[in-house]
């Protein structure tokens, strides 16, 4: 299944993507914005496709953009709902740029529009969250944009290499659920 909208396009990840998840996950840059920050192996990225996307948890595509000039989509990153909750219908929201051409020019915010209408409208999920470090800036304005609202910041939540960080907490509701809600 391919998601494709305004250069964009996502595609659901196969295990041949394994080796270029593993590098882009363990830049130091990428790395540093996720609480889980132990460099990846091919052994445990197995493990999360077996136990997480084969078993439906979790959907994950690889994110391409088109390039001007160029026919082909060059490959940029990752972005997954997790936890996929069938009961309460929610889910987890992550996303990682591993190409540095590919930030700051809006291919986060597309992306987590793509996305959060495919879980919303195919998965039929009512709630679609995400944490993110209090000094993820960029992050946290790309959200914002897509339209995620703060909901909860919790403060030195998590103690990674050495200190203290603070995480926020953001989310998406489903206004078409509401709407049902309401009649």
């Amino acid at each position: 299944m391919n998601i494709m909208r305004d250069g964009i396009t996502l595609r659901e990840i196969t295990p041949e993507d394994t080796d270029q998840i593993i590098a882009w996950r363990n830049k130091d840059w990428v790395r540093s914005n996720f609480v889980y920050q132990s460099l990846f192996t091919r052994k445990s990225h197995e493990n999360w496709y077996k136990n997480k996307i084969q078993t439906g948890l979790v959907k994950q595509f690889i994110i391409s953009v088109s390039v001007d000039g160029l026919e082909d989509m060059i490959s940029v990153g990752s972005v997954y709902l997790r936890d996929i909750d069938t009961h309460n219908h929610r889910a987890e929201f992550g996303i990682f740029i591993g190409e540095e051409t590919a930030l700051k020019n809006g291919v986060g915010t597309k992306t987590a529009e793509l996305i959060t209408q495919y879980g919303f409208h195919d998965l039929g999920l009512h709630r679609i969250y995400l944490r993110v470090f209090e000094d993820n800036i960029r992050a946290i304005r790309c959200y914002e944009k897509a339209g995620f609202r703060q909901e909860a910041r919790f403060q030195d939540d998590v103690f990674i290499q050495g200190k203290y960080r603070t995480m926020i907490i953001m989310a998406m509701i489903n206004s078409q659920d509401r709407q049902k809600d309401c009649e």
